[in-house]
């Protein structure tokens, strides 16, 4: 039940007091002009919640690309020879500010990527969009902290025909942060603190303009061989039942 103070006008005289408001506009017996006056109240007072809400901004550097060889595990067990193959990472540094000081982490954030990448299928070069959403939990606020994806050896070589990955083997990055589900505020270009990009910010959201491929998939970090690795240094990643 939603509790507030309502301003009752009778009699020339103001009246406060704490009640249910939706009984208490059914039950009431009032003027037009009372009713008229409440509705104003109640209006300011939910655009007051509104300008309460949590917010949140976002610094965002820009993003690192960095080749990585499968790492080699020494264990107890038979040993396999093998050449490693190159992974490319695509990395971003975040750090979250929020407006009420007393909110030390995000209760989750979603990051949503989308790459271009030149794809060859059949002797034909297309601009493909890869695409992935991953969603993160228990992110510290007010500290710097990273987030990545991932193109495995097998998706390097499709894409660029080559074994070795390199920051060309995609033409562009980009996509957009939410916290708790909350778009943050605007910088002073209009747009979205959230937004990232490797292309100027005055192109907008040029993923919307391409095709999602579905045939090369980009992947978290969880579902790498680097999955345990530097785990302090990323926010953790949401693993669904």
């Amino acid at each position: 039940m939603i509790k507030s103070i309502i301003f009752l006008v009778s009699a020339g005289q103001v009246v406060l007091r704490t009640a249910n408001i939706f009984e208490e506009l059914l039950n009431m017996n009032l003027t037009f002009r009372s009713k008229l006056v409440v509705s104003v109240l109640l209006g300011l007072m939910s655009m007051s919640s509104v300008l309460m809400a949590q917010q949140y901004e976002l610094d965002i550097d820009k993003p690192e690309f960095e080749a990585m060889l499968s790492p080699t595990i020494d264990g107890r067990t038979t040993a396999k020879k093998f050449d490693p193959k190159e992974w490319l990472e695509v990395e971003l540094k975040i750090k979250i500010a929020a407006s009420n000081r007393g909110e030390l982490f995000a209760d989750r954030v979603t990051v949503k990527w989308y790459v271009a990448a030149n794809v060859t299928e059949n002797g034909d070069t297309k601009v493909r969009l890869l695409e992935k959403e991953i969603n993160y939990v228990n992110v510290p606020i007010d500290e710097d902290i990273h987030v990545s994806v991932y193109l495995s050896p097998s998706a390097v070589k499709r894409i660029s025909g080559k074994d070795k990955a390199a920051e060309n083997t995609i033409r562009e990055i980009g996509g957009e942060i939410l916290v708790n589900g909350v778009q943050p505020v605007k910088n002073k270009s209009g747009i979205s603190s959230g937004f990232f990009s490797t292309m100027p910010k005055s192109k907008g959201r040029w993923w919307d303009k391409l095709t999602p491929y579905k045939k090369i998939p980009l992947l978290n970090k969880n579902e790498t061989p680097f999955k345990f690795f530097w785990w302090d240094r990323y926010a953790e990643i949401e693993e669904l039942d």
